[in-house]
């Protein structure tokens, strides 16, 4: 083969390696990680110190500052964040992100094939979820070291090449170039952790002496730049469709990297010089891959420092870049706080699934509300609304479930995760059924008022109390699956029997009407039919609260906003 395509082809396969391993460490980490990633989010409500703590730790389980900043603008679109918060994040994650380079920079050659050797016989022969995600990350962290020796000892022939190391020269000469070159990089292949990981393979090759490095940190520091800027424009993608403070953090991110380029450009060769002095000691291209990390990670660390008591200048700035508009109005039937974008990090999305579960129940108890409300006044139009609110409600049922079944699809769910979100998909079957039978009640009282039927006042007056206890028993059911308190079981069970029994009296009461000649026969059928939906409105609590009992709840998603 062609000595330029087997460099080329080799490159490409060892990024294909190193970019796979990252990906799959990055899904292993979070796995293991498991319900830990919810204290690290707690600490997002908490003061701009420890939201940069928690993105910083985000980060580093996720591998990736792209998805905490993606994360970061889902939450902000949902309204879970507020926009300083979420800049904090980002402050972070860029921090969290140089720990990549940082462990790239150990020299660990020669153990690259025992370490892949132990992650595979710990995933092969454990059956504990845990274990095998813990033995997974370890073949990860070997491949990733794979790829980069990959692409390392590709690399080498170009020292040799004149053509190749007068195009470095100008690259190192002119620090502009270089930061052109890393954010074209960075675009390219979507993740700065990669293209650092290639600049540190390439430094770390000997220039003409043997000794030295053919690129330099000098030359190093203008492309580590450049792909800082690079890795904003995932975060710009992220924010297309979203809310006016998604963007915006969007945009903080970008000002961020851009505002660290444009003050270090100026003052490239005295911080190369204070990185060799902080940096590990001994020949150049030896300890050059290090150098890079603490350039990287004192780059960011600096950057972070100045930004974070100028949290409120930067939201100035971008509220100016993006102005308020218009607020937007969610229909009942559009998802608020969904976001597809996280579907690849599952703790973070199911918090996003649990606020919408909590959201539809609200609906369908707003709906209840509006149907007894009907009932009294015998208001058609109000019926009406009550029939297009269930509607409404069950389109955003449908459009949830689809979200869940994404998620598992995704396979990135742990199994207790899994379990849980069965638990909380069949949960939210009742609460959409709750809708659906709204919906035939203001149906058949369409229909009572369309037709000219007219029941009694004892029965409209006994049809309202049942739903009024149905109200009081969906509320108690509700409040048990996001708290996960058991103590109104016994409430909504004697509720239940009360419903029965007025159900039972009302049967008779009808039949005794029809026999007296003040009600028609007609209305039997129809009358039958509500009292059957009432009584399966209560079925559908009794089953949300043994749900609950069956340790299935909100609880589990949402119990980060309680610390």
């Amino acid at each position: 083969m062609n000595s330029s395509l087997e460099v080329i082809f080799g490159l490409l396969g060892g990024l294909a390696v190193f970019i796979f391993g990252m990906n799959m460490m990055s899904d292993c980490l979070q796995k293991a990680a498991g319900e830990r990633m919810k204290g690290i989010l707690a600490l997002l409500t908490k003061n701009p110190i420890l939201g940069v703590i928690a993105g910083a730790l985000t980060t580093a389980v996720l591998q990736s500052s792209s998805a905490t900043t993606v994360m970061a603008i889902g939450f902000v679109s949902a309204g879970l964040m507020n926009l300083p918060q979420a800049i904090s994040i980002i402050l972070g994650a860029n921090i969290g992100t140089t720990m990549t380079a940082q462990i790239i920079a150990f020299k660990l050659s020669d153990y690259i094939y025992i370490i892949i050797f132990i992650g595979f016989i710990v995933n092969f022969v454990t059956k504990s979820e845990k274990a095998k995600n813990i033995g997974q990350t370890i073949f990860a962290f070997g491949l990733l070291f794979l790829g980069i020796e990959t692409m390392g000892s590709v690399m080498k022939p170009l020292a040799s090449s004149p053509v190749f190391t007068d195009l470095i020269a100008k690259v190192a000469d002119i620090p502009i170039l270089g930061v052109a070159v890393g954010t074209f990089m960075t675009l390219v292949v979507q993740s700065s952790s990669a293209t650092i990981a290639v600049l540190q393979n390439f430094a770390a090759q000997p220039g003409p002496d043997g000794v030295s490095s053919m690129l330099g940190l000098a030359g190093a520091i203008p492309i580590l730049l450049g792909d800082n800027i690079g890795t904003t424009i995932t975060a710009l993608l992220a924010c297309i469709g979203q809310s006016k403070d998604a963007k915006r953090t969007a945009v903080a991110h970008c000002i961020f990297n851009i505002s660290g380029c444009l003050l270090f450009i100026w003052f490239v060769n005295p911080y190369a010089a204070l990185i060799r002095y902080i940096s590990p000691k001994g020949p150049e291209i030896e300890v050059i891959s290090r150098q890079i990390a603490n350039a990287h990670t004192f780059f960011n660390i600096t950057m972070t420092l100045i930004w974070i008591p100028l949290i409120w200048l930067m939201v100035k700035i971008v509220t100016k870049i993006i102005p308020d508009g218009k607020t937007v109005v969610y229909s009942n039937s559009e998802p608020m706080y969904l976001d597809s974008k996280l579907i690849g990090q599952p703790t973070a999305a199911l918090q996003l699934v649990a606020k919408e579960i909590v959201r539809c129940t609200e609906l369908v108890e707003g709906n209840l509300i509006a149907l007894i409300s009907s009932l009294k006044k015998n208001d058609i139009a109000k019926i009406s609304e009550v029939i297009e609110n269930a509607e409404d409600t069950r389109s955003l049922y449908d459009k949830i479930t689809e979200y869940l079944a994404e998620l598992f699809a995704s396979g990135g769910l742990t199994e207790e995760q899994a379990t849980q979100t069965a638990g909380i998909m069949y949960v939210l079957s009742d609460v959409d059924r709750m809708g659906a039978l709204c919906r035939e009640i203001g149906l058949s009282m369409k229909d009572k008022e369309e037709k000219k039927y007219k029941y009694s006042g004892k029965a409209m007056d006994d049809l309202e109390e049942s739903l009024q206890l149905i109200q009081k028993m969906f509320v108690q059911s509700a409040d048990m699956m996001i708290t996960g308190n058991t103590e109104s079981v016994k409430k909504i069970l004697k509720q239940k029997e009360q419903i029965m029994d007025l159900g039972i009296k009302m049967r008779k009461s009808h039949v005794q009407r029809v026999g007296k000649g003040k009600c028609s026969a007609k209305l039997t059928e129809p009358f039958n039919k509500i009292i059957h939906s009432v009584d399966r409105m209560g079925n559908c609590c009794i089953n949300m609260a043994d749900a609950v009992q069956g340790q299935v709840g909100l609880r589990y998603f949402l119990e980060y906003e309680e610390d």
